[in-house]
């Protein structure tokens, strides 16, 4: 059974070994996913739901940072389980609808042995093809999702896709940074997201995201989410120089 960690009272993570998934409960009884996991993981996110006490229907909503497989993986599984509408942000919503394909990562000698050992894991796990999803609303920076316990505030944030999303919701200081940021497996440090397609942005994007006043929770897809110690750990951050 996946570890589900409660992060707020209305929010959890179910823990993946690559791309964790946030489940969030929504006024009126239904819950929210950021990101869906890699394919074959619909059946673990059904499970906590079911261990949060919903069912399938109650999932109303699939927000995507991002079109890359651990991100959008189970998203189209888990509409056909669940009736859900996925939400992207508008460029990155061709390449999850599978009608363009998605540019590549420009990859520095570290960010390729890692995903070539990712890679490599998912081949021997099994995991089956990825499988594009409709996206039902396209996302841009300034707009606000509707349905959830407070207002959030969407941000683009390009640069490790052309149309990555982070969400902001300031009254619980909570974000959900996409992979923009991660942590190291310890907690201790926040990173910029390897594999970017635009680097620089990624840079800028990341330093928008840490400037933020109203955060104090940072829920990473990638390491530890950040909970104690956030706005030192964010001032320490050094993006430019990660995975060079």
């Amino acid at each position: 059974m996946d570890a589900l960690t409660e992060i707020t009272p209305t929010v959890w993570q179910l823990a993946f070994p690559v791309g964790h998934v946030y489940l969030v409960a929504l006024p009126d009884d239904g819950y929210a996913a950021v990101d869906t996991g890699v394919p074959g993981s619909a059946p673990a996110v059904l499970d906590a739901l079911a261990r949060l006490g919903g069912r399938p229907e109650q999932l109303r909503q699939i927000v995507l940072t991002h079109s890359h497989i651990d991100h959008m993986g189970s998203a189209a599984d888990l509409v056909a389980a669940t009736g859900a509408q996925v939400l992207a942000g508008a460029p990155d919503a061709p390449y999850i609808r599978g009608s363009v394909t998605e540019p590549a990562p420009v990859l520095s000698p570290a960010e390729r042995s890692l995903f070539e050992r990712v890679m490599a894991d998912f081949a021997a796990a099994g995991v089956p093809p990825l499988r594009p999803v409709e996206v039902d609303v396209e996302l841009h920076d300034g707009d606000t999702l509707d349905g959830w316990p407070e207002p959030v505030r969407v941000l683009h944030v390009p640069g490790h896709t052309p149309g990555g999303i982070a969400l902001h919701l300031p009254e619980s200081r909570v974000l959900f940074p996409g992979d923009i940021i991660g942590t190291t497996p310890d907690g201790t440090r926040a990173v910029l997201g390897p594999g970017n397609v635009a680097r620089e942005e990624a840079i800028a994007s990341f330093r928008r995201l840490a400037a933020l006043d109203a955060v104090d929770t940072v829920c990473v897809p990638h390491g530890v989410p950040l909970r104690t110690g956030t706005r030192d750990i964010l001032a320490a951050a050094t993006p430019e120089t990660d995975w060079l």
